[in-house]
């Protein structure tokens, strides 16, 4: 049975109900890259939320639709550390528990961020080598003692939030856009994309961007079927999962209009050139921007939008990913 498109107007209630905890963040564009593709290539600013990700919208905003009741019981959630982030700061913000599963090589500078957002309102417990190790244990658990489990992507009201940047996007600018790339990770994101622009903006191509070493909604696709990967690669923490969601398979499955896979090699090179015009992203925030060069024919003229959608970035990792950038140069 194919996808429906969620109604627009419960994006707008999403709005509504994260306006106090999400920035309208900024579409800037960027010169460096409109003259390196001869168009107009604007950077939607994530990495400038308060928890440094889009994050926050999903999990705000499906945290505020649940009852009291189940508020008072404690939600759970499991993350490689953006998800982790949002959710902490909604439990700090509204006063409730939450138990958070990390993967135990999760970026210190991921936890100690969770740490910070979520005070004395949420437990870290580290377990597993992957984000999906954590979410079997978070699934466990959350049903063992009887809490409610907010799912980093697959979950209608978590994608609902994060669509609503993508309504920012069509409001913030007037002109038409001709392309818009979108990193995938679990799929929550290009959701957002795909619910927003295939109703009021149709006629905008829609580019998915994936890792070369994490590749399960582009073998997804190929397979026409939701598969689960034997291994994937997790340098690239933020957009690294076995499976993506059921309900993002199917919107991509029929809406997707072209998915690609760049390498973490490039993500690098990416992310220092990013760094160098002072947008300190993370791995995954530099996927978007990564995905244009294999679009450069096309994108001429055009007005192009990249996501960028995270900068939790741990300065630990700089030296490896200064050796992987190089790897690729060369």
């Amino acid at each position: 049975m194919p996808p429906t498109l969620t109604n627009i107007s419960l994006i707008k209630n999403a709005q509504k109900n994260i306006k106090d905890v999400v920035v309208k963040s900024s579409v800037e564009l960027n010169e460096y890259y409109s003259s390196k593709f001869q168009s107009n290539i604007y950077f939607k600013r994530e990495d400038l939320q308060k928890v440094k990700s889009f994050k926050i919208r999903g999990a705000y905003n499906k945290i505020s639709l649940l009852s009291k009741n189940n508020l008072n019981k404690g939600i759970v959630c499991a993350s490689a550390g953006n998800h982790a982030q949002g959710f902490a700061y909604a439990c700090k913000k509204l006063n409730i528990h939450g138990t958070i599963f990390m993967p135990i090589p999760t970026p210190q500078q991921k936890v100690d961020q969770v740490k910070k957002f979520g005070s004395n309102n949420v437990e870290i417990i580290l377990i597993g080598e992957k984000y999906d190790d954590a979410h079997n244990s978070a699934l466990s658990f959350s049903k063992n003692n009887n809490m409610t489990y907010i799912h980093p992507f697959d979950d209608i009201d978590v994608i609902n939030g994060q669509a609503t940047l993508f309504l920012e996007i069509l409001e913030q600018i007037k002109n038409n856009i001709d392309y818009l790339f979108v990193p995938i990770g679990g799929g929550g994101l290009i959701s957002g994309a795909i619910t927003v622009f295939k109703q009021l903006s149709p006629k905008t191509k829609i580019i998915g961007v994936e890792t070369v070493g994490a590749p399960s909604m582009f073998i997804s696709l190929k397979n026409k079927k939701n598969t689960t990967l034997k291994s994937i690669d997790i340098f690239v923490d933020g957009a690294a999962v076995k499976k993506v969601g059921e309900i993002s398979y199917k919107l991509c499955d029929k809406y997707l209009d072209d998915i690609i896979l760049v390498s973490e090699e490039e993500i690098c090179h990416t992310l220092i050139k990013l760094h160098k015009k002072n947008i300190k992203v993370e791995p995954a925030g530099a996927m978007s921007v990564s995905g244009l060069r294999q679009y450069k024919h096309e994108l001429i003229g055009k007005n192009v939008v990249c996501i960028i959608c995270g900068a939790n970035n741990d300065k630990k990792r700089m030296p490896e990913i200064l050796i992987r950038a190089n790897r690729w140069i060369g």
